[in-house]
C-alpha cells in the first residue's frame, strides 16, 4: 500500500523529470503546494493561465532531457494532473475533505506512471528482465493501492507482479516462476494475510521465500509469528514507499 501524507515539508520527487512537489503549509482546509522543476518546464498558476487567455500545456514542448522531448501520452499524463491540482485546491478550498483525499490518490498516479514514462528506456526491449533485477509479488485488494505502490516499485527498479487477494497469489506462485519477495497485505477478502502465509509456509516447494506482511494492525492481532515459519519483516501502515525500497534492497542483498 501507498500512502502519502501531507505534512507540512514533505516532499513528492520524480528524479526522472526533474520535478519536486512540496507540502509548504496546511492551515485549516488549505494545503500550499510548492513545485520546483527545470526552467525549461514552464509552471504557470491557473488564475494566470486564464487572466494571459493561455491554455495548459499551450507551450512548445519542454524537453525532459537533452535526448528526449515530452510525448503526446506524457503531456496528455502532465494536463491530467494539472487538472488534478486544480480541482483538489478548490476541493480544499471548499472542505470536501474525502473527495479531496480521492483527488489526489489520482494525481500521484498520474505523476507515477508519468515518472514510469520518463524513465530510460533500451533500446530494444528485453525479453525478460535483466539479470539483478529483483521479482516482487504484490497482494493486495485494493486496486488502487496496488497499482500505485506497483509503479513507485517498477521505477525503483524492480519487475512487479500483483494479485487481488491470497487465493490468487497462491495460483501464481504455483504456476511462474517464484519471485524474490511478497508483499502481503493481510487483511483481504477470500483468502487473507494469514491463511496465505500458512499455506506459504506448509509447501516445501515455496522454502526460503520471502514474504513482507503490510498491515495497519499489529503481528499480534494475526498471531503470526516473525522469522521461518511466518513473515520474514512486518511493514505498519501507512508505509514510506522509500523506507520500503531501501529495506527490500537490503534484505535482499543479504539473502
Amino acid at each position: 500500500m501507498l500512502v502519502l501524507s501531507r505534512r507540512e515539508g514533505e516532499k513528492l520527487v520524480f528524479p526522472n523529470l526533474g520535478i519536486t512537489l512540496e507540502v509548504v503549509r496546511v492551515r485549516g482546509s488549505a494545503v500550499r503546494l510548492g513545485i520546483d522543476a527545470p526552467s525549461d518546464v514552464s509552471v504557470w498558476r491557473g488564475e494566470l493561465c486564464a487572466a494571459r487567455g493561455l491554455q495548459p500545456l499551450a507551450v512548445t514542448e519542454p524537453k525532459l532531457s537533452s535526448a528526449r522531448k515530452l510525448t503526446h501520452a506524457i503531456r496528455n499524463r502532465l494536463h491530467a494532473a494539472t487538472l488534478g491540482l486544480h480541482l483538489y485546491r478548490k476541493q480544499m478550498d471548499q472542505g470536501l475533505i474525502e473527495e479531496a483525499d480521492r483527488t489526489w490518490r489520482k494525481i500521484l498516479e498520474e505523476f507515477v506512471a508519468l515518472e514510469a514514462e520518463a524513465a530510460p528506456r533500451p533500446e530494444t526491449p528485453a525479453a525478460s528482465p535483466p539479470s539483478g533485477v529483483r521479482r516482487t509479488l504484490i497482494v493486495e485488494d485494493d486496486a488502487n493501492e496496488c497499482e500505485l505502490l506497483a509503479g513507485f516499485l517498477r521505477v525503483s527498479g524492480f519487475d512487479v507482479a500483483t494479485s487481488g487477494d491470497g487465493a490468487a497469489a497462491l495460483d501464481y506462485l504455483n504456476s511462474h516462476e517464484l519471485p524474490d519477495v511478497i508483499l502481503l497485505d493481510m487483511i483481504m477478502p477470500n483468502v487473507d494475510g494469514r491463511t496465505t502465509i500458512g499455506a506459504i509456509r506448509q509447501n516445501p516447494g515455496l522454502a526460503g521465500l520471502k514474504v513482507f506482511a503490510i498491515s495497519g494492525t499489529s503481528p499480534s492481532v494475526f498471531d503470526v509469528p516473525t522469522g521461518p515459519k511466518g513473515v520474514d519483516r512486518w511493514f505498519p501502515k501507512p508505509i514510506n514507499p522509500e523506507e520500503l525500497v531501501r529495506e527490500m534492497t537490503r534484505e535482499l542483498a543479504e539473502s
